[in-house]
């Protein structure tokens, strides 16, 4: 038998995503959703698709997804976001991966889609984060922004990609990492909010071969070297 797994998802007015989420992990055990205020039609499109919703208010990424894993009632988890999708073949892989039971964590690959395209360089490829775990081996640092699993046990790796519709155009795109950014205000240092973001972009665009991706490239390069400027001169 398959060992029970529960899929969390924390969400904030998604209408436009969650129901492919939802949709997506309907062969788990229990969908997991708390939302923190939603004031568009959230809430109601997860529960009619099957999901328990609960409400919490906002504590930052890595206490908000630490308070939904205590809510599940399966060991096993699978943390994803409200614009995220699970493919079949990542269903499938997780389905073994728990009746072989060799591992207490593992890391997912992510696809990311940018502005209509699924993007593999800029660095942004396989992107690798620990997504499903057992939440009596793990749990979330609790960090506003850019927050992570840590594991007391043994990790391993899945080869089946997590997809992530990203950023539909530029403008959502920059609004998102000028929240990031404030959200990750480092020491106020003019030299690093100089020569950071220069580094940034020759690394995202040069080294990563982010120019590959044509256009797309370039403004991923752009964007995140500003992120990287106003991280450090707010």
């Amino acid at each position: 038998m398959v060992p029970k797994l529960s899929v969390v998802i924390i969400t904030k007015n998604e209408e436009h995503n969650i129901a492919k989420a939802v949709m997506s992990a309907n062969f788990a055990d229990e969908i997991l959703v708390v939302d923190s205020g939603s004031t568009d039609k959230t809430q109601s499109i997860a529960m009619n698709l099957g999901a328990k919703v609960f409400y919490k208010s906002w504590m930052g990424y890595g206490r908000q997804k630490n308070y939904a894993l205590k809510l599940t009632v399966n060991d096993w988890v699978l943390v994803i976001d409200a614009d995220e999708v699970i493919t079949p073949g990542l269903r499938e892989e997780i389905e073994i991966k728990l009746i072989e039971n060799s591992f207490d964590g593992f890391y997912v690959p992510r696809l990311n889609k940018f502005f209509g395209r699924e993007i593999r360089y800029c660095g942004l490829y396989p992107d690798y984060s620990i997504r499903l775990f057992n939440k009596n081996r793990g749990r979330f640092s609790n960090s506003e922004v850019h927050e992570s699993v840590r594991i007391d046990g043994k990790v391993g790796y899945l080869t089946n990609n997590l997809k992530h519709e990203a950023y539909l155009n530029i403008k959502q795109f920059i609004n998102k990492q000028k929240k990031y950014a404030k959200l990750s205000e480092k020491k106020p240092n003019i030299i690093k909010a100089i020569l950071s973001p220069i580094w940034v972009f020759i690394k995202i665009y040069f080294l990563r071969f982010g120019f590959l991706e044509g256009w797309r490239g370039v403004v991923i390069a752009f964007v995140y070297s500003l992120y990287t400027f106003w991280k450090y001169y707010r």
